[in-house]
C-alpha cells in the first residue's frame, strides 16, 4: 500500500471547519474520478491552522494516477490555507482497531 500526504498551513479556524465539512460530504460518495484511492484520512489542527490529508492507494500505479489527478485539484473553498507540501510514502505498517 502507498500513501500521498499533503500538508496545508495558514488556514483560518472557521473556514477550515467549513472546508472539512464539504470534503466530508463529497467523500461520502467515494473518491473523485481519477483517484483510485482505497482510504482517506483528514487531520486538522484548527487552532494552529494546519491540515494533513492522507490518501491511501493499493499499489504504486494507483498512487501515480491519483497523484497526477490531485495535483490538478484544490480543496473546496480557501479554508485549508496554502498547500505547503506533498509527499509520497510506502505504507510499512497499517494497524486499525475496530472500536
Amino acid at each position: 500500500m502507498f500513501a500521498r500526504v499533503t500538508r496545508w498551513e495558514g488556514g483560518e479556524t472557521e473556514a477550515m471547519r467549513e472546508s472539512v465539512a464539504e470534503i466530508g460530504q463529497r467523500a461520502s460518495s467515494g473518491p473523485p474520478e481519477g483517484v483510485p484511492s482505497n482510504g482517506f484520512l483528514l487531520l486538522v489542527d484548527p487552532a494552529g491552522g494546519r491540515t494533513l490529508a492522507i490518501a491511501l492507494f493499493p499499489d504504486e500505479a494507483s498512487l501515480r494516477e491519483g497523484d497526477a489527478t490531485l495535483n490538478e485539484m484544490s480543496p473546496p473553498g480557501d479554508g485549508l490555507g496554502q498547500r505547503a507540501a506533498v509527499e509520497r510514502y510506502e505504507v510499512a505498517v497499517d494497524i486499525r482497531l475496530d472500536r
